[in-house]
């Protein structure tokens, strides 16, 4: 599924054709993906103008002149295409309706932007603006990693006396946004911290020393574009380029990147996701 840095990379390539931009056709054609469509979506949608993109957690949000906000989840497999506007010099032609197309913009500019789930584990939905904080997949989320509410007094507090593992600390969207287990193999081996360690044995120093760690790892792989795992892909259909610099994910068996040490990466299951790490470098 894609994590904070894939959907940032979305949102930025969709910002320069919906946002001060009209949607002048919407197509909806099917009842829902998910969970079901919002009631009248696509009347809700035509004729209304884009005046922002957001990001929370792992949901794009797209601001309405008609005080109503656009909330995109991708899911698993879920893609924002972009068809029929130009790119410098060059125009790229509006592209015909494919399979799994399943919610359409038409942009009164020419763009349009295909939202395209194989899986159908995606979701849309509209809510008022001014009320978005109390919508059901908002309302609990913790603060952006990226953002000033997250720092080292926030994240210490949460995890003090916990018993649950670091990993799956991480993990809870009520601790910190947007983070996935892409990311948080890749936060705890920098910090040298074993997935399995219960959170609340973990001193208050070196759990302070996440923050910047897990902003570094976001910060970077929003640079490369994200990472391409399966289905992944920017709107431009390119791929990201973070997976490259992996140092742990993906990479059982390889021996681990930090200079002197022998040992070769694990794998091991927790709450049914892979957990990658060195056995020597995390304690």
């Amino acid at each position: 599924m894609p994590e904070l840095p894939e959907v940032e990379t979305v949102k930025a390539g969709l910002a320069p054709v919906l946002e001060g931009q009209v949607i002048a056709r919407a197509l909806v054609n099917r009842p829902d993906l998910r969970w079901p469509f919002p009631e009248n979506m696509a009347a809700r949608l035509t004729g209304k103008r884009v005046i922002g993109l957001r990001r929370r957690s792992k949901y794009i949000l797209a601001d309405l002149d008609s005080a109503e906000t656009l909330l995109i989840h991708l899911g698993m497999s879920g893609r924002m295409l972009i068809s029929g506007h130009k790119v410098g010099n060059f125009v790229h032609p509006q592209a015909a309706l494919v399979k799994h197309d399943h919610v359409v913009l038409d942009m009164a500019g020419g763009a349009r932007i295909a939202f395209n789930d194989a899986r159908r584990f995606g979701a849309m939905d509209l809510m008022q603006t001014d009320a978005q904080d109390a919508h059901w997949l908002i309302r609990d989320l913790g603060p952006e990693p990226l953002g000033n509410r997250f720092d080292e007094t926030h994240l210490v507090a949460r995890l003090k006396g916990r018993n649950t593992p670091i990993k799956s600390a991480l993990l809870d969207q009520t601790v910190v946004a947007g983070l996935g287990n892409i990311y948080v193999c890749e936060v705890l081996f920098r910090a040298g911290i074993h997935p399995r360690r219960k959170a609340g044995q973990i001193s208050a120093r070196r759990i302070a020393a996440l923050v910047p760690i897990i902003r570094d790892v976001l910060t970077e792989a929003i640079a490369a574009g994200g990472s391409s795992l399966r289905d992944y892909k920017q709107t431009d259909g390119e791929l990201g380029y973070f997976q490259h610099g992996f140092q742990v994910y993906g990479r059982e068996g390889e021996d681990c990147v930090t200079p002197g040490c022998s040992k070769k990466i694990k794998r091991i299951v927790q709450s049914g996701r892979s957990s990658f790490f060195c056995p020597q470098c995390q304690r």
